[in-house]
């Protein structure tokens, strides 16, 4: 079922949502979040595999980005594959993949970078890359990186803040306050990276959602523009955010975190809501939308 994006009793009177449909119809690229969109949890969530599938079909192109530095596009593969959905390992891209693709177009063959994050993020980050890691003191940094680090402690915020306060660049994975687990929300990347921040007095520059990198990477991947594209997300705070920033449709599906209680107070309004992916797959394989939802 896909609702519209205000409260109007008939949102056929609404050209915004007729307008936003035509969009959605004619997208050639896509940029799926990926927990609370394809899963929650180890949990598969309904009509991904139908999703990507009516994609493929379609000739449409379609990339999975995650703030999530913990785990490597590979993972994920397995992760999906044991959910009975199947995607290449270039399909997904990672807040920490998208940081050393930043790094790399923005900063000297052969820097030092400092890290404060898990080995996940390192292997991402060094992997193939034109820099290397580096311990403060060693060499200057050119850069410190800052994402999830279950281990990050004093000397690391210590070091952090003498690198930064040094010269070196200050680059956040993303800013995520907290991280959904099997115990409740605990603290996440950005709860270190503000740490970071308020010591050094040094504000980062962020890759991950809702900042707009690691969607405009997404859509070089599979070489589409932001006007000819779709953001579909369960987070308005950061997913469909990220999205309106960067100039895509937002679509936004009510099987993660946020809820149509929310839109009062989001700080943007998505384009169109869906309940769920299987809904996405109703509406791109329709030859026109629902009657609700005539123009």
């Amino acid at each position: 079922m896909s609702l519209p994006i205000n409260d109007a009793a008939d949102p056929a009177d609404d050209p915004r949502t007729a307008h936003a449909w035509r969009r959605l119809k004619a997208a050639r690229g896509f940029v799926f979040d990926m927990d609370g969109v394809l899963y929650r949890g180890d949990q598969p969530l309904g009509g991904v595999a139908d999703a990507l599938n009516a994609l493929t079909l379609r000739d449409r192109r379609y990339m999975l980005a995650t703030n999530n530095s913990m785990s490597t596009p590979a993972s994920y593969v397995t992760k999906l594959q044991s959910m009975g959905i199947d995607v290449a390992e270039e399909s997904i891209l990672t807040a920490g993949l998208a940081t050393r693709d930043y790094l790399t177009e923005t900063l000297p063959a052969g820097s030092g970078i400092y890290v404060i994050g898990m080995p996940a993020l390192r292997e991402q980050l060094f992997d193939g890359a034109t820099f290397h890691p580096v311990q403060y003191g060693e060499e200057d940094p050119a850069a410190v990186v800052v994402g999830l680090d279950l281990a990050f402690d004093y000397a690391k915020l210590k070091t952090a803040n003498a690198a930064i306060r040094a010269g070196a660049r200050f680059i956040a994975t993303n800013t995520d306050a907290t991280l959904p687990t099997e115990i409740g929300l605990v603290p996440g990347a950005g709860s270190i990276v503000a740490a970071v921040a308020v010591a050094s007095g040094h504000e980062p520059t962020v890759i991950g959602k809702p900042e707009t990198p690691l969607l405009i990477q997404s859509l070089h991947h599979i070489d589409v523009p932001p006007a000819e594209a779709v953001m579909i997300g369960d987070r308005l705070d950061t997913d469909i955010v990220a999205g309106h920033r960067a100039g895509m449709l937002t679509v936004l599906v009510l099987t993660g975190v946020s809820t149509r209680d929310d839109l009062p107070h989001a700080p943007v309004l998505p384009d169109l809501i869906l309940t769920d992916l299987t809904a996405f797959v109703d509406a791109i394989v329709a030859d026109a939308p629902p009657a609700s939802e005539k123009g």
